[in-house]
């Protein structure tokens, strides 16, 4: 009797510690469904909208916590999510060494983030109007298919 209840309080406490493992997993994790790659169907800048001839041939791909961003270059780095916000470190490309923050949403199956290119505080809403250090992309995923 005294091995089983062992065996059931091993069982116990390996459930509570998947749970809270799981419970404090990083955002990163929880956001697999950002992983993919992201061509830009509209881009805005300081409340202007740019001509699609400006990101045609941009992509973006994000696989956990790294992106590449394929423009005239390539820029690499690594990204942080938590809770709607990001951060993004460039470590490669013109970016290195810089910090972006940025907010994020994910409807209508279009990913939609709002960076902030000074990287000194995070925007408060997808509006880049008045704030010419604000940056918006919207995305659509490219099929995996």
């Amino acid at each position: 009797m005294q091995r089983i209840y062992s065996v059931g309080r091993c069982f116990c406490l390996i459930a509570i510690l998947i749970f809270a493992v799981n419970g404090c997993a990083t955002t990163n994790e929880k956001s697999n469904f950002l992983n993919g790659i992201w061509t830009p169907v509209k881009q805005e800048m300081a409340g202007t909208s740019l001509p699609p001839t400006a990101f045609e041939n941009q992509k973006l791909t994000l696989l956990d916590s790294t992106y590449t961003y394929l423009a005239e270059s390539i820029d690499k780095g690594i990204v942080t999510y938590s809770k709607g916000k990001m951060d993004i470190y460039g470590k490669e490309g013109v970016n290195t060494g810089k910090h972006f923050t940025a907010i994020y949403k994910f409807e209508n199956e279009q990913l939609t983030i709002c960076y902030n290119l000074s990287g000194d505080s995070y925007p408060e809403t997808f509006k880049t109007k008045g704030k010419p250090s604000f940056f918006l992309s919207v995305f659509k995923k490219e099929s995996t298919k």
